[in-house]
């Protein structure tokens, strides 16, 4: 699947990085304002390393920007990332959809048809 220019490889790094609990929330805190890594760190029970990691792993998939000023390095939520992860979204619903619609088409055609046959059945049944 290929949303807006993203390859499907892109689209997989979008959707693994957005799998992990702790990432969505490093997203959302940062869609607020910057924040430092350190200061990310500060608000799980993990390990600074551990929290680095998940901003890298969210960098990667380009839903976040690390900017270093100083010793510390800033994090911000790319909006037009987590824009095209929701345009992804989109697109699989309205192919899914298409798809349920198309298979709801040929069960009611197949209903009719099924139905058609037994009245016919019903009607061969009585001249005999």
């Amino acid at each position: 699947m290929v949303v807006d220019g993203l390859t499907d490889e892109t689209v997989d790094r979008l959707f693994h990085a957005l799998a992990d609990a702790t990432r969505r929330d490093i997203l959302r805190r940062c869609v607020r304002g910057e924040l430092s890594v350190s200061r990310l760190a500060e608000a799980y029970p993990m390990s600074f390393a551990a929290v680095q990691k998940h901003v890298t792993v969210l960098e990667r998939a380009g839903l976040v920007t690390k900017q270093r000023r100083g010793r510390e390095q800033l994090v911000r939520t790319d909006r037009d990332a987590v824009g095209r992860a929701r345009q992804a979204l989109d697109e699989l619903e309205t192919a899914w959809r298409a798809r349920v619609d198309r298979m709801s088409g040929l069960l009611a055609d197949d209903a009719g048809t099924d139905a058609g046959s037994g009245d016919k059945e019903t009607t061969e049944g009585q001249d005999r």
